[in-house]
């Protein structure tokens, strides 16, 4: 074991993924399980279970959980989930600290994702980011003035939250037409068999035999590498839609770099590069000249890295 101060960090999800990290970001062990979906009392005792294995033996310093839903963070209490059980009546973190023995700090799966993008990845050196995470929801983190701001109560970010399309489909949110009921993973699928359905210049798509099976965001992203003209078309449209989001935050904040990541950029250059070019026609040009747009580098592990750098970094955050 390395004789380097070590810190937990979790990414919480439909996945409970753990890491142990050392004070600069590097990753010495992982451990993962799937998130309990119907025991409330189940769930937190298995994210106390996953902080547990990988400190014991450790002498890790402190643990952090970045959450798929709203955390408050002066309080450090969960506010809403959408895609996870509510755990909003317990004290999550008393109840980590009671199991686990070390002090724990909770906030949105996004900011710790952009916490360790700023720290130690693509965001490095930036003093003003947009950190986008795309997988089953949207979200982001946004570091302004080398400070990561979470707002009021801590609920800044929900960028996928953001209303493009007015009469468009109700959201988990409450609201209709967020930009997460268009382009998030389970939306381009169901774009794609919107598109299957409703054209029939699509009947010849390799993802027309999926239909009837499972279809994926995966397999859409393996269907565009393959060419297939349904798969591609979607994804360029994904990007342009996000493009339009991206830009309208770059005209009201000024920021030097934006960060793509999350599960979604496995589609790499298929979302992206319609993305950068949506963003470019849409943004003030000059605002669009001093920022540069570029992918995560530290993929599925951001959010693991970034919950325990913040742990690594106490409540100074």
């Amino acid at each position: 074991m390395s004789d380097e101060e070590t810190f937990v960090g979790l990414d919480v999800g439909r996945m409970i993924r753990g890491a142990l990290v050392t004070s600069e970001g590097r990753v010495l062990s992982e451990h993962r399980i799937v998130s309990e979906i119907t025991d409330r009392r189940v769930f937190i005792d298995q994210l106390a279970s996953v902080i547990n294995q990988l400190s014991q033996g450790s002498g890790a310093n402190a643990a952090g959980v970045g959450w798929a839903g709203m955390v408050n963070y002066s309080q450090q209490r969960v506010a809403a989930n959408t895609n996870l059980l509510d755990v909003s009546p317990f004290d999550l973190r008393a109840e980590l600290e009671r199991s686990t023995g070390l002090p724990i700090v909770l906030d949105n799966d996004a900011n710790v994702a952009a916490y360790a993008e700023w720290q130690c990845g693509a965001a490095r050196g930036a003093s003003n980011v947009l950190f986008i995470t795309m997988g089953t929801g949207i979200g982001a983190g946004i570091i302004l003035g080398s400070q990561l701001q979470r707002g009021a109560c801590g609920f800044a970010g929900e960028f996928g939250h953001i209303r493009v399309e007015p009469d468009g489909l109700e959201c988990a949110c409450g609201s209709t037409g967020c930009l997460e009921t268009l382009a998030s993973g389970p939306n381009i699928v169901r774009r794609v068999r919107e598109k299957l359905f409703s054209d029939p210049g699509f009947s010849v798509s390799q993802l027309a035999s999926d239909m009837e099976g499972t279809l994926t965001a995966q397999r859409v992203f393996q269907a565009a590498m393959e060419n297939d003209d349904l798969a591609v078309s979607v994804l360029d449209e994904t990007g342009q839609i996000l493009g339009s989001a991206v830009a309208s935050v770059i005209n009201l904040l000024n920021v030097e770099v934006v960060v793509i990541g999350g599960g979604l950029m496995a589609a790499g250059n298929f979302i992206l590069q319609p993305l950068q070019e949506q963003v470019r026609r849409s943004a003030v040009g000059v605002a669009y000249e001093c920022c540069r747009i570029v992918a995560a580098q530290l993929g599925q592990s951001a959010g693991m890295i970034g919950a325990a750098l913040m742990a690594r970094d106490g409540r100074q955050t």
